[in-house]
């Protein structure tokens, strides 16, 4: 349950000035020129996966519908431009009664991508177009990354829980989408309590250090938690000597103990040093957390360890190495003329250094092999393949301005994990190599 299930407002800003001033000069360029009117295409795609990666996850796609439907110039915003000279009087003017009022289609959040997917097509005016490109960007490229490494992560852990614990790495807007993206991603619970409010999301969280060393005695703060929050309580052991903390912990708690939080040391072994001991004490059932510093690397490294979940935490939220997809956002057709029925051509960038980009409206299909396994990401601007047909990837998200494909969170997640599923096993192996699967162009 989120905050809108609650009844609790939710804050929702304009998004406006989630761009880059040459959007607002081009659009006053292209006002004067009588060219703003040109119905035109936009897609977002990447040329190239990041080093080492395999596949890319497609997030933030809800919150992409949510900065549309606000992307509203209010008159706070419309001061802020006139103030500083942005743009002139009838930009101004026109800016005042904007409103996105074309059609977007994408892949759906949660599903997979390669390098010239067209993750979104955004379709209308120029000028509304061009207004969305800064904060669409910004989202996907963000969210896509977090997804991507909390995927790889997810499919590294099996089927051990994963929790996300990056909120104090990261700003605090950023925390909570995330947490959002770890999500999608694969994660089954985050320590960022804005995430849970806005989306959602499972929450959890006990201790930390500090409230050890608060007390006299590691007994002391043992027992205070476990008054409070019961004996099903998560206990972090590593503030001094492990042993004696676990038994400690045994002895106050009980055999019913939650679980206890290895925080430092040599996790492997001092995992299976503390499932032995808490096996002797009668603690069966008491699970091992383990944090500090984990990527999809070292939760890999300990799935012989006997673990049952992860707190993951910088390497997260920073793409675990690669904070950004590279998404770009390109004209790729636009009308000969504003008249309504002028027909679309397509158009290109034909720059030299790897930034060419192929024009035309564009869909795409996921083909399989005999045994429903993908081989190939196929991208067109022609007529659909009728073996393809029922295999496109593209749904309609915003029809004439509104927002057609809201979907709860947990959609995507599932989404995602069908998608992965869907891939060649080599997909999720951690080892560098280019995409699973080919792009090709019909």
């Amino acid at each position: 349950m989120n905050a809108a299930d609650l009844g609790l407002p939710v804050d929702v800003p304009s998004t406006a000035l989630f761009t880059d001033q040459y959007e607002l000069t081009m659009l006053q360029a292209a006002l004067r020129g009588g060219t703003a009117d040109r119905r035109s295409v936009f897609e977002v795609f990447t040329r190239r996966l990041p080093e080492g990666r395999r596949y890319g996850v497609v997030a933030g796609t809800g919150r992409v519908l949510d900065a549309v439907e606000n992307f509203r110039f209010d008159a706070g915003v419309l001061g802020f431009l006139r103030e500083r000279g942005i743009v002139d009087e009838p930009t101004l003017a026109w800016l005042a009664e904007y409103r996105f009022g074309g059609d977007i289609w994408g892949y759906p959040e949660g599903e997979v991508y390669f390098p010239g997917s067209p993750v979104l097509r955004v379709e209308g005016s120029f000028a509304e177009c061009v207004l969305l490109e800064t904060v669409i960007l910004s989202i996907l490229n963000h969210d896509s990354a977090i997804a991507a490494a909390a995927s790889r992560m997810s499919a590294a852990a099996g089927d051990r829980r994963l929790i996300e614990m990056g909120a104090r790495r990261t700003h605090e807007l950023s925390a909570v989408a995330a947490a959002r993206a770890a999500y999608v991603g694969g994660f089954s619970s985050t320590s960022d309590l804005a995430a849970g409010f806005r989306y959602g999301i499972p929450t959890v969280g006990t201790s930390a250090h500090a409230f050890t060393l608060l007390h006299d005695t590691e007994r002391d703060a043992f027992r205070a938690q476990v008054d409070s929050l019961g004996r099903g309580t998560t206990l972090l052991v590593d503030t001094y000597d492990v042993a004696e903390a676990v038994r400690t912990a045994v002895e106050i708690a009980g055999p019913e103990l939650g679980a206890v939080r290895i925080d430092s040391g040599d996790l492997l072994l001092v995992a299976h040093r503390v499932r032995q001991q808490l096996d002797e004490l009668g603690a069966r059932d008491t699970r091992i957390v383990v944090t500090s510093d984990l990527d999809e690397y070292a939760i890999a490294s300990l799935a012989a360890a006997p673990v049952d979940a992860y707190g993951v935490g910088t390497q997260l939220v920073t793409g675990s190495g690669h904070p950004t997809c590279s998404m770009v956002y390109k004209l790729v057709a636009r009308a000969e003329s504003a008249d309504p029925r002028a027909p679309l051509r397509a158009v290109a960038k034909k720059s030299l250094g790897g930034k060419m980009s192929v024009g035309g409206r564009k869909w795409a299909a996921r083909r399989a092999d005999a045994d429903g396994v993908a081989e190939a990401e196929v991208v067109g601007t022609g007529p659909v393949p009728a073996e393809l047909a029922d295999r496109q990837l593209l749904v309609e998200l915003v029809k004439g301005g509104d927002v057609v494909a809201r979907e709860p969170l947990d959609a995507a997640r599932e989404r995602h994990m069908a998608a992965r599923a869907g891939l060649p096993m080599s997909a999720v192996q951690l080892s560098r190599g280019e995409a699973v699967i080919p792009t090709e162009y019909v």
